[in-house]
């Protein structure tokens, strides 16, 4: 699991942290030891972000891991930005531009800017998303207080 985040990360921050850290200037936590910020339980979607500017020092990504309840009421929903998701349990729906599928861990769904996106949960049980938008300051509604 630890070799997949490492990919999903280097996929998300489309350089290996090495790269950027050279020369940047820019002031960055290498190493994270729990996620910046975690919904508590109740709503629809609890969540926990894992990278966004908080640790990274810029915008370029945010990495969350999304708990969609199946109390969750499906919502079309556009972002101007890519959004990659990684299901590590449940069953995802992923709803793009009219086009259904079902996702279930290992998983792998994406949405481009403008597309016409519809999550559901296929189950009884909570889906689990690790959640990657690029760039990260248009993830919204999980701006940054």
């Amino acid at each position: 699991m630890n070799r997949l985040i490492a990919g999903l990360l280097f996929i998300g921050l489309g350089l290996p942290a090495w790269a950027m850290a050279q020369g940047s200037g820019v002031d960055y936590q290498a190493v994270t030891p729990e996620a910046l910020r975690e919904s508590v339980g109740g709503g629809p979607i609890d969540f926990k972000i894992l990278v966004d500017q908080m640790n990274l020092g810029g915008d370029e990504t945010r990495i969350a891991e999304l708990t969609f309840h199946p109390s969750y009421q499906p919502q079309p929903h556009t972002h101007d930005a890519i959004e990659i998701f990684y299901v590590l349990s449940g069953r995802f729906g992923h709803n793009v531009n009219g086009q259904m599928a079902v996702l279930e861990p290992g998983d792998i769904g994406i949405c481009r800017p403008g597309d016409t996106i519809i999550h559901s949960v296929e189950s009884d049980e909570a889906a689990v998303v690790l959640t990657i938008w690029l760039p990260g300051g248009a993830a919204a509604p999980f701006h940054s207080p």
